[in-house]
Order: structure tokens, then sequence, then C-alpha cells
């Protein structure tokens, strides 16, 4: 697994202490809109999102670390992640069956790994 913990939300991103579930809302990439939260998950150095993407890429999912979240909005129901509409789209494939085994979160790790770390550094 990358060396950074991916898989560990922000302490600056606001809901990460369970007191909701961010499943249903809307997720904005940088550059505009990218689907909605389909599973959420928030443990510890294991948290991550799997984003409907709607027919943005054709229905597809998409896993994302939680370290891409940099702010979640409840009263708009928006998480806000911080890669860009592409970067997301040329991620790994979802594993439908495997998403939440290491070997596929190995590769997610690696793809994400390769990008700035934190809010503000794309």
């Amino acid at each position: 697994m990358a060396n950074r913990d991916l898989w560990t939300f922000s302490p600056t991103v606001t809901g990460t202490n369970q007191s909701f579930d961010v499943v249903g809302y809307h997720v904005e990439a940088t550059d505009g809109k990218i689907g909605s939260v389909d599973e959420a998950t928030y443990e510890v150095g294991e948290s991550y999102l799997v984003v409907d993407t709607g027919p943005w890429i054709f229905g597809k999912k998409v896993l994302l670390p939680a370290s891409t979240v940099t702010q979640i909005d409840p009263q708009e129901r928006k998480v806000f992640v911080s890669r860009t509409k592409d970067e997301i789209k040329d991620g790994p494939e979802f594993d439908e069956v495997g998403y939440k085994e290491s070997t596929y979160r190995d590769k997610v790790s690696d793809y994400y790994g390769r990008f700035p770390y934190g809010p503000g550094t794309i």
C-alpha cells in the first residue's frame, strides 16, 4: 500500500465523526459533479467512498480513498473531492466483487498515491 494514508479522512474534513451518513450525497470533483455516493465506510485506515457515476461514465462506479475528500456539506448533501473528472475517470476500473480486497485496494493506492496529497494541492 502507498506510504501516505490514503484510506483515512483528513481531520479537517467535517462530518467524518460518523454523526451522519454521506450515502446519497452528490460528489463534486474539482471541475464538476461526478455522481453520488453509493457506499461509504469510516473504518480507521480503511475508509473510502464508492461513487455511482450514473450516465457520466456509462453508469460505472469508482472507488475513492477517503483522503480525496476535502469537504462534506450536510446542508447541500455534497461531498467534495480533490481530483478532476478525468483523474477519476482514468482510475482503476471498479471491481464489484473484489473492491474490499487488499490487491484491488493496492492498485487504487498506487494510482491515487501518484497525485499530490491533501486539499488544494492539485
